[in-house]
């Protein structure tokens, strides 16, 4: 398969990011129906925090163009990646995929040779029935496996390459590995393992991995839990037990929970494929992290507490995202208890947050305060540790 024109649908970090990735070796349209990240990317600034993207943005040679015009990107284009967002819908108990099948009819109105690749995270069994709804072959998946404010780094140097396809059919394993092929040589890491598998087996990589990710952090949540009410030394522990190489020394940093904009859905939704499969593992999954969230409020609230501040919503380090922040659950049910919050979040612009008052001045926030919970440290904070609740022990994400 011949790729020359590329066209990329959602400009979040998923799809700039490998618009920036691909656009160093071919032509790459990115298109998003919100105006204002379009005309930030033209202006050569990244709409979302990732320092790489927008040093590429800047400094390199890039064959890429950001419009709001869906029909011109889409058409004569060879390859059209999806990447629009799939959010958790708990009332259907699904992912809300409306935003792919918008895109693949908006092409399919003025593209029918162009192959698709959905970057978007899905239900297991997703494409087969999008297959099947439009009568076109030429539908590939491929996970991603980025993390938010790293997102090129990841693409750049990237742990595997998966592509989902028909194996069975020839045209449509070759343009797997022609995608996967152009993924390796954009990337700067010299061995990339690729897996060309089918299509349903590659949307469950996906939600298999990210549950597994949620797995390891609520088992070391769960330790935590446990040394902290019996009064044990949490990080001797975690030290001891990953000193074992198949745990491993990584990942293992305990939080208030899991979450952010992948692991709360993705678990959620494995969850809700395994509705006629026997399991205990995967709900629980999904159980723990609501009850860390319930142990971290109660710490808190038995310390009597006049006001909490809640210093920053975002979940990692380098990240402006707060979407479903394991904080956010901490702060609603201190709220029901009558106690004020009070929120120190500087890429806030808003005064307020869930009803809650955002204080931009820090040290203020630090005075006005009588408990201050971080899910992760920061040396601004060494002057009020007497204030601090965190259980950030390794100092870092």
């Amino acid at each position: 398969m011949e790729i020359n024109k590329i066209t990329v649908a959602g400009a979040g970090y998923v799809g700039l990011s490998l618009a920036t990735l691909l656009a160093q070796k071919k032509t790459v349209i990115l298109t998003d129906i919100d105006s204002s990240k379009i005309n930030l990317i033209s202006n050569k600034v990244s709409p979302v925090r990732d320092g790489e993207i927008e040093n590429y943005l800047k400094t390199k040679k890039l064959d890429l163009t950001a419009t709001t015009d869906a029909d011109t990107a889409y058409t004569d284009a060879d390859l059209i990646i999806i990447a629009t967002c799939t959010n958790y819908d708990p009332e259907k108990n699904y992912f809300d995929t409306s935003s792919i099948e918008n895109v693949i009819e908006s092409v399919l109105k003025v593209n029918t040779h162009a192959v698709i690749v959905i970057k978007s995270t899905v239900p297991v069994g997703y494409t087969q029935t999008l297959l099947k709804k439009y009568d076109y072959k030429k539908i590939l998946f491929s996970p991603e496996f980025l993390r938010e404010g790293k997102a090129l780094y990841d693409n750049l140097y990237p742990a595997r390459i998966v592509v989902g396809t028909d194996v069975q059919d020839k045209n449509l394993f070759e343009a797997a590995l022609s995608f996967s092929d152009l993924l390796k040589k954009s990337s700067l890491k010299d061995d990339v393992p690729v897996l060309i598998t089918g299509i349903t087996e590659a949307e469950a990589v996906k939600l298999f991995s990210n549950t597994y990710l949620a797995l390891r952090i609520s088992y070391f949540n769960e330790l935590d839990t446990y040394a902290e009410l019996k009064g044990l030394n949490t990080k001797e522990i975690i030290k001891g037990v990953s000193l074992d190489p198949r745990i491993g020394d990584f990942y293992n940093n305990p939080s208030f929970g899991y979450g952010g904009y992948c692991l709360p859905k993705d678990t959620k939704q494995l969850l809700a494929n395994y509705r006629d499969v026997p399991q205990n593992l995967i709900g629980a999954i999904v159980q723990s992290n609501c009850t860390r969230k319930d142990h971290i409020a109660q710490m808190i609230i038995d310390k009597n507490p006049r006001k909490v501040g809640i210093y920053r919503l975002t979940m990692k380090t380098d990240s402006d995202n707060f979407r479903t922040s394991a904080v956010q659950g901490i702060m609603k049910r201190i709220k029901a208890k009558g106690i004020e919050v009070v929120v120190y979040e500087p890429t806030l612009k808003e005064k307020t947050f869930f009803n809650s008052r955002v204080e931009p001045d820090l040290e203020l926030f630090k005075k006005e305060c009588d408990v201050i919970i971080a899910n992760r440290n920061s040396p601004e904070l060494d002057d009020v540790k007497d204030k601090l609740y965190t259980r950030d022990l390794m100092g870092r994400d």
